[in-house]
């Protein structure tokens, strides 16, 4: 269970669950994920759950706002990349395409952050820390490790992440149909982008976060057992995995992994 001091730039560094059950959604993935939790005022009524490990924050859930249910935002995951400056990025961000969903501003002492909208549709944060650092503990049962990006338009999205965040883009198959991209950020890969005939038409662009599982099958048989929907069961990957992607009681799609037994020391 190695422990996170520091994000480096272009990390996925933090995890946050918008729903429209908090508790009930808290009880559900302190349940698959053995997390505890505890919980902070952030106005009235209103309380940010922080989900740990070992002492360690892993994610944190907080409610959909008023505004978001009005516009029919379903319950999801929303991932945070780790940045240097949230105002340098944000701006570089719309120079290259991206709506600014939300401007940089500050969370109390803990940083600053902004949300961001690609070009092609999918929203993700960017997260400057000041006093807290993201996610403090990985490669254990229940933390985050992986994220798609399923999108209309391939191309043009690795381009703008490649732009914005320096992330080096693998292509690995010279067929559209079949080439999934890597993402790599420094030495370490850290999602990917399945082709756009893969992203179901309709669908809102959007990421998909991953999280390490000591066992696929046990896991996703619990989390349908508390009402999870199964997209897909467990399915065994060549020499990547053993993978299920499936949402929450409240509707929040995710994706859990076990490592295949050659990959298991690098996941």
């Amino acid at each position: 269970m190695p422990n996170i001091e520091k994000h480096a730039p272009g990390d996925f560094c933090w995890i946050e669950l918008a729903t429209t059950d908090q508790a009930a959604a808290t009880a559900f993935y302190s349940k698959i994920f053995g997390w505890t939790f505890n919980d902070y005022p952030i106005g009235p009524g209103q309380v940010y759950t922080v989900f740990q490990l070992d002492g360690r924050d892993t994610a944190a859930a907080c409610a959909l706002r008023p505004d978001q249910a009005a516009r029919g935002v379903p319950p999801h995951w929303n991932l945070y990349v780790a940045v240097e400056s949230a105002d340098a990025t944000a701006a570089r961000a719309e120079h290259l395409g991206a709506r600014v969903l939300a401007s940089p501003f500050d969370v109390f002492d803990a940083g600053r952050m902004a949300v961001i909208q690609d070009p092609t549709g999918a929203a993700i944060s960017i997260w400057q820390a000041i006093h807290h650092l993201g996610t403090g503990i990985s490669a254990s049962h229940g933390t985050l490790c992986w994220a798609d990006l399923s999108t209309p338009d391939q191309a043009r999205a690795g381009q703008f992440y490649s732009d914005l965040f320096g992330w080096q883009i693998m292509k690995e198959d010279e067929d559209p149909a079949h080439n999934y991209w890597h993402i790599k950020n420094g030495e370490e890969f850290i999602g990917g982008i399945p082709p756009s005939s893969h992203h179901k038409p309709g669908v809102p662009a959007h990421w998909l976060a991953y999280f390490t599982v000591s066992d696929c099958d046990a896991t996703a048989a619990e989390a349908k057992n508390l009402g999870a929907t199964l997209y897909m069961p467990p399915t065994d990957f060549e020499d990547v995995g053993r993978i299920s992607i499936m949402a929450d009681p409240q509707g929040a799609a995710f994706a859990i992994f076990k490592a295949a037994a050659q990959r298991a020391g690098a996941s």
